[in-house]
């Protein structure tokens, strides 16, 4: 895991530059759960944090993929200058990546530009040699064809990866969890917390939560009997089932079952297992009241020491810090609008900045 820019911006510090890829059949919903936490960023903290502009490889309208056009700011070669760029991808991104887009994006890396990409955005980074020994997220039903095509790349489950100055999200609004993580290492969590509170976000996921992948989408359909084990597992995480019955069940030999999960899954079935076990203890502790010890039980742990071990050897935070984690309560302080906000400026970012003054949240958060 990697290194992102970190600490709170000095004052004097010009609004970091973003530019959105608008590629045809972008999924709308994942390019507005990443500008809208910068927006509201600028308006919680009363200041131009930020500044976004969208871009598409000719400046003509993209349509995305639920049909609705939008006109791009620039084009590539009328771009600005750019301190990151996100790739938003969608529908049937393999034709939507084009010899112009790819070595715009490697001339923006060779420029410094920090690169990111939403939904299957990934595509483009990948194909551009951008993520070669990378981390990266993808929306999960895009996993397999990412894994084959491009075998240099580490294609995570993750519903977003921050990996040196690339950063990753899937789709739909694991986006805005990603913006969030990043507006928060930037700027401080306090910020990124009252954003979630604007957005009614009740929890900010992090890297380590992971998608919800079918099995199906890794495995394809040639592959019945495992996908039927990991079903048995899935149903049955209270009391785990022996793995020598999971084998019977399915008829298969127990060194069968072994190497269908080495082979498919690379790892043991017992730790495939385990690690459903530890998936769902986790989302008990975030999402319930329910004690350790409860967690722990419904889990199919024995005694709890030797869950906190398992927890805390998987996921790096032992549950009590975990559940402590949810519980702190962050305090938002009131500041008076600041002078240079009257200031023109042509940026839509400060276009809306200056529209949210009269809000009652406006420059609520100090920085």
């Amino acid at each position: 895991m990697s290194q992102f820019t970190q600490g709170a911006q000095p004052q004097s510090r010009a609004p970091q530059s973003i530019g959105f890829l608008l590629l045809d059949n972008f999924t709308l919903i994942s390019l507005a759960s990443a500008v809208e936490p910068l927006r509201m960023a600028n308006q919680l903290s009363g200041k131009e944090l930020y500044r976004w502009h969208t871009l598409s490889q000719s400046g003509l309208p993209v349509c995305a993929s639920d049909g609705l056009q939008i006109t791009p700011d620039a084009s590539l070669l009328t771009a600005p200058r750019l301190d990151a760029v996100v790739v938003c991808g969608g529908v049937d991104i393999q034709h939507s990546v084009t010899r112009e887009h790819v070595q715009w994006l490697q001339s923006q890396a060779r420029h410094g530009a920090q690169l990111g990409a939403v939904c299957t955005g990934s595509w483009a980074l990948a194909k551009a040699g951008l993520l070669d020994a990378h981390d990266c997220s993808v929306h999960w039903e895009f996993l397999a064809a990412m894994q084959e095509a491009f075998p240099r790349t580490a294609v995570t489950t993750r519903l977003f990866s921050i990996d040196r100055n690339r950063y990753t999200s899937s789709g739909g609004t694991a986006p805005m969890d990603m913006m969030l993580h990043v507006i928060g290492r930037e700027h401080g969590r306090e910020l990124a917390a009252a954003i979630s509170e604007m957005f009614i976000y009740e929890r900010i996921r992090n890297e380590q939560d992971h998608q919800r992948v079918p099995l199906k989408h890794m495995l394809g359909t040639n592959q019945p009997k495992l996908q039927e084990i990991v079903a048995l597992m899935e149903a049955n995480l209270e009391e785990p089932i022996d793995l020598d019955q999971l084998a019977l069940y399915v008829d298969v030999s127990r060194r069968q079952l072994e190497r269908l999960f080495q082979k498919y899954l690379h790892c043991s079935p017992s730790r495939y297992y385990l690690k459903l076990r530890l998936i769902r203890a986790r989302q008990l502790l975030k999402q319930t009241s329910m004690s350790i010890i409860e967690v722990a039980s419904v889990c199919g742990f024995v005694s709890t020491p030797h869950f906190s071990k398992c927890y805390r050897e998987y996921f790096g935070i032992p549950p009590r810090d975990e559940r402590a984690g949810q519980q702190g309560g962050n305090v938002v302080a009131l500041m008076p609008m600041p002078e240079d906000l009257m200031r023109p400026s042509p940026s839509s970012a400060m276009a809306a900045l200056t529209r949210a003054q009269g809000e009652s949240t406006f420059a609520s958060v100090r920085l």
